[in-house]
């Protein structure tokens, strides 16, 4: 079966690029979320998230009539579930949002239909999709239900995009499908490759939803490195970021680049899914995350000592005292907050400093929740002119292309090395 009409649900930072990509191969595209907002702005031709390309895709997919969004789910020939898989207390996942996709779609499923799951999720949440949606249609036979002759397949094939290049990637990309049968699998790797130009490499879903862990896992135990690095580096009085460019001459030796810590929805997450499957043995992957988790308090005592010096030197007060946080994204040049170490550590300067904290970010246009009743977001110029102490937390272009000479502030903390 061809399929005519695709649905993505949940139109975030993979699944509106998602349904953009299909839409530019002129297939009808039924994008669904539950922010009515994000759907008016998607119906005007226009998007809610910062990311290169995907504006001239949408406007296209709109003005064509290929791409419309909608808040709930309607019939197609294929859904894709890309929402968000966070964690809940003591870093336990919680499939929530993915239990309500899958029930909300379950509804307008027929005969001949594919879902596949996209979200980052613990290994058995595809098997757990599909008994929801057989508890949801007991009129339709499901892969664990009736094999490769289900009238529904079911795969799950994870998205492996970076940031500030996902339309490249998402296109370029290798993609891992895991289906439940081996038709579930041949179904999802044509529907991908309708756009795809890489590869599609067929596992089942147990295997595919471990390989996204593990991919960003890996990513996670070698950041924690770097991280730990710093730290033992500010202790020995070594400049970290020498030492990383010496030790990278090896020619088998590629040390990360350390920072204040590990943000985005993917590498500050997923690692805690394996550890909550498997918690006596995924010793290594635990202590990384410890790591890296605890690296923005790091920052804050750096801070701390930073305005002790300040206050010495200067006489003034610490209510008198501005101090200006570069970047609240959780990398560079993009828009998205999540999981954000900059952000916790904004945060903690707020929470703590007597006087005026603000947010220099060029990509937001206003504070998240967390941050809006303590900080102030500033522009560029006004920051370096007025703020006492600099804390640089992301290396977005605009901070980097700031000569040196312009920077005359005697404190700073530069958790990037953009200004070292």
């Amino acid at each position: 079966m061809s399929f005519e009409t695709i649905s993505v649900i949940g139109l975030g930072y993979i699944g509106l690029p998602t349904a953009a990509a299909f839409a530019s191969c002129h297939k009808k595209v039924i994008g669904v979320d539950i922010n009515q907002h994000a759907v008016d702005i998607i119906n005007q031709g226009a998007i809610h998230i910062v990311e290169p390309d995907l504006d001239v895709l949408v406007k296209q997919g709109v003005e064509n009539g290929f791409l419309r969004a909608v808040t709930t789910p309607q019939a197609a020939d294929a859904f894709l579930i890309a929402v968000p898989t966070p964690f809940k207390e003591q870093h336990q996942p919680d499939l929530i949002f993915v239990e309500r996709a899958a029930r909300s779609l379950a509804p307008v499923l027929k005969k001949g239909d594919l879902v596949i799951l996209e979200s980052t999720s613990p290994v058995g949440t595809t098997e757990q999709v599909a008994e929801w949606l057989a508890q949801m249609r007991p009129d339709l036979t499901f892969p664990q239900q009736a094999g490769e002759s289900s009238d529904i397949n079911i795969a799950y094939c994870p998205e492996r995009v970076l940031p500030g290049k996902v339309m490249v990637e998402l296109m370029k990309n290798d993609r891992v499908i895991g289906g439940m049968t081996s038709v579930c699998s041949q179904r999802a790797c044509a529907l991908y490759n309708l756009f795809l130009q890489g590869e599609c490499i067929i596992t089942n879903s147990r295997t595919a939803e471990m390989c996204k862990l593990t991919e960003n896992s890996f990513r996670d135990v070698n950041i924690a490195f770097a991280n730990e690095l710093s730290l033992i580096c500010d202790a020995q009085g070594i400049d970290v970021w020498e030492l990383i460019r010496l030790a990278n001459r090896h020619p088998r030796v590629n040390i990360l680049q350390p920072g204040p810590g590990v943000g985005g929805h993917c590498i500050a997450v997923d690692p805690w899914f394996i550890v909550a499957q498997n918690p006596d043995l995924a010793r290594l992957i635990h202590t990384a995350r410890d790591v890296n988790d605890s690296k923005p308090f790091w920052v804050m005592d750096k801070v701390k000592a930073a305005l002790a010096d300040c206050l010495t030197v200067s006489g003034k007060r610490a209510a008198d005292i501005k101090i200006a946080c570069f970047g609240l994204a959780f990398k560079s040049n993009i828009d998205d907050l999540r999981e954000s170490p900059a952000v916790e550590v904004t945060k903690l300067i707020a929470d703590w400093h007597a006087g005026e904290t603000w947010a220099v970010e060029p990509n937001v246009q206003k504070l998240p929740t967390s941050l809006a009743k303590k900080v102030i977001l500033k522009g560029l110029t006004e920051a370096l002119e007025h703020a006492d102490l600099l804390v640089m937390l992301v290396d977005h272009t605009d901070f980097k292309l700031i000569p040196r000479d312009q920077i005359t502030q005697k404190w700073i903390i530069d958790t990037k090395g953009v200004w070292q």
